[in-house]
């Protein structure tokens, strides 16, 4: 029996991006996706003195001890690659307000199959961890190459259940998932909101030694900003824990954007320690924008 016409398919998520998405991205970046891929799947090939552009990463700190002079270590790029897709899909991620038309799990969906049709199309391999927040992941998926791939990995998203309140988030154990079952050195894709129990930073430190990670935060503007729409209940997302406020008090809206404002410097210095780039991607905004502005960054970082 076959699905109703009004139900979304993996095929028809597909299509929809492939003529709204990629072909938009294929035209304003001219089918150059080193910007945003690089720095992924490379075999080590020598040694050489630490140069003052390098990137600290690089540096062989054995070597360096014996010499008692800094080396860094040089690659060649592999001609295929394996990127992988850690995704967090707790309650959070659920949200989602009348302006921006999106959930973030939404934005979270597109992104994903944007970024897997890409990297299928040259030829390379792409797998994903999926996290609901708790103690354990839910799925791993692994790397292979094709649409087919594609369509599966769309195909278990859809089917991914929307948990109801839990706990707080914790990505600690999304991070260490990844740790554990990525083996070969990979491109990694944290996808998240990053509305997380602390202690998520170690292993993102451990991750970017061994791979080349990207970090996508995942946001909502009612989320920064409340706006003066008089009294509500605020609920929270993860715990399911309500609040009644008045938005008319502009001292409890500019408390609300003061600690908006250090969650989102705290995240930055999280990021810049840890040597990750990080998209910051909003469900309002136009995803072809936001992957030539991901893009561009990355082109400036490595002048």
């Amino acid at each position: 029996m076959s699905r109703p016409a009004s139900v979304t398919t993996p095929e028809r998520i597909l299509l929809r991006l492939d003529w709204q998405v990629i072909r938009r991205l294929d035209g304003l970046l001219q089918g150059d996706y080193r910007s945003l891929f690089y720095g992924y799947g490379v075999d080590f090939a020598d040694l050489r003195e630490y140069q003052p552009e390098d990137d600290i990463r690089y540096i062989d700190w054995n070597v360096t001890a014996r010499m008692n002079w800094p080396y860094v270590r040089q690659y060649v790029e592999e001609r295929e690659l394996t990127a992988w897709f850690l995704l967090d899909l707790s309650p959070s991620m659920d949200f989602g307000t009348v302006q921006s038309q999106h959930l973030k799990r939404t934005v979270l969906v597109d992104f994903v199959t944007t970024l897997a049709r890409l990297l299928t199309r040259h030829g390379n391999r792409v797998g994903a961890i999926f996290a609901s927040g708790g103690s354990q992941v839910e799925r791993v998926i692994p790397p292979r190459g094709g649409r087919i791939q594609v369509l599966r990995l769309l195909n278990d998203l859809l089917k991914q259940p929307r948990l109801s309140h839990s706990t707080f988030t914790n990505l600690t154990p999304l991070l260490q998932a990844g740790l554990h079952s990525i083996k070969r050195r990979s491109l990694i894709f944290i996808i998240s909101d990053f509305i997380s129990a602390p202690g998520w930073e170690r292993p993102l430190n451990l991750l970017n030694r061994r791979h080349e990670v990207l970090a996508i935060r995942l946001w909502d503007p009612r989320e920064v900003e409340l706006p003066d729409i008089g009294p509500m209940i605020l609920e929270d997302a993860e715990t399911g824990e309500q609040l009644y406020v008045d938005t008319r008090d502009k001292n409890f809206r500019r408390r609300f954007q003061e600690a908006t404002s250090l969650r989102e410097a705290q995240l930055s210095q999280t990021f810049k320690q840890a040597g990750v780039d990080a998209l910051s991607l909003s469900t309002d905004e136009d995803l072809v924008r936001a992957i030539v502005r991901f893009a561009s960054l990355r082109q400036q970082r490595r002048r």
